[in-house]
């Protein structure tokens, strides 16, 4: 089932205020990012590298973070 996220706009409400509101939920949904994911073909084996890398930034980060991996 697809959601589709709605707002129901106040009689008392400014349109920008509801057009801000729309907009963050639109975020918050990750609709946007999801959109630019699938907007065009991309291979397996493409896709198992950016898992792979982002695997091995997430890593690098962890490990500088607390202390390069050294022991005291």
């Amino acid at each position: 089932m697809i959601s589709i996220p709605a707002i129901i706009v106040g009689e008392d409400e400014a349109l920008d205020r509801a057009i801000k509101r729309f907009k963050r939920m639109v975020e918050k949904e990750g609709i946007i990012r999801e959109w630019k994911r699938r907007e065009f073909y991309e291979k397996p084996s493409t896709i198992r590298n950016r898992k792979k890398k982002a695997l091995e930034r997430k890593r690098l980060r962890k490990v500088r973070r607390f202390g390069h991996g050294k022991r005291f």
